[in-house]
């Protein structure tokens, strides 16, 4: 078991918990009663990934030599654990890794803003799923694969609904359009660092558990394309990209995330339910 192959379960599984959390913010928020359960239902199916990913994450680390654990990540109080020969969970490393710890896309962590905006971030991580998992599902690690396999079920719906408001808010009023297209915009830099390969993707795919990402990119753009045209936007001219999450450099808005996510376990170290 090596690090880098933990690095790669924990960034699969950040992605999973981040897009999660901010799905679940609409919660009783949304615009309409079927549109609210529609995105808390997504949430809780992202959730359910992370949770089967960071279980594996913690076996993984947990195999690892104490000195090796140790210089991991920079959390004082995961280290603590760690120090103390406790055993690793999957709550400690959704609850106490700090921001630079976490390996997610930039993308996932963007602020909601308005529907519009959510609809985009959604539409653009859901594609990209849909490819990875497809790939991932012949994994050589049995339990990424089995992880895969049973995420495409839901990544199946997640990618049917985000498509159906694209198309609807693109192909709407002109207000609807001109707030897509303003979204999409602004969240295109975030889709490149997708594409952009973390010394875990490189080492996993030489061993045959990860998945090639130009491949995938091939997939994604061509899947893209065909749904922006339908819904009547256009595809962003602008090629430069932010890079970074995957490296645990991230916006200040992930740093927000955590302080709500995060806020229970912190101020009530070892609470169970």
């Amino acid at each position: 078991m090596s690090i880098q192959q933990l690095f790669y379960t924990l960034q699969l599984a950040d992605n999973a918990l981040i897009n999660g959390h901010r799905l679940s913010e609409w919660c009783g928020h949304g615009p309409v009663l079927e549109q609210d359960i529609a995105l808390s239902n997504i949430s809780l199916d992202h959730l359910g990934q992370a949770r089967s990913l960071y279980q594996y994450a913690a076996a993984q680390m947990n195999a690892l030599p104490m000195d090796a654990k140790l210089n991991l990540f920079a959390s004082v109080a995961l280290n603590d654990k760690i120090s103390k020969g406790e055993t690793i969970e999957e709550d400690d490393l959704a609850f106490l890794r700090d921001s630079w710890d976490f390996k997610n896309l930039l993308l996932v962590e963007q602020p909601n803003e308005d529907w519009a905006y959510t609809i985009v971030r959604s539409f653009l991580f859901d594609v990209f799923n849909l490819y990875l998992f497809n790939s991932l599902k012949n994994s050589k690690e049995e339990q990424i694969a089995a992880i895969a396999e049973k995420s495409l079920k839901e990544v199946t719906y997640h990618i049917r609904w985000s498509s159906e408001w694209m198309i609807r808010l693109g192909d709407g009023t002109e207000e609807s359009h001109r707030r897509l297209q303003q979204a999409f915009n602004d969240r295109w830099m975030f889709s490149g660092e997708m594409f952009e390969a973390s010394n875990a993707d490189k080492e996993m795919l030489q061993e045959g558990i990860g998945v090639d990402l130009t491949l995938i990119k091939n997939q994604w753009q061509q899947h893209i394309s065909k749904v922006v045209e339908e819904a009547t936007i256009m595809l962003p001219t602008n090629n430069w990209m932010q890079t970074g999450g995957k490296q645990g450099k991230h916006t200040e808005q992930l740093g927000y995330l955590l302080t709500e996510l995060q806020f229970m376990q912190r101020a009530y170290p070892n609470m169970e339910w």
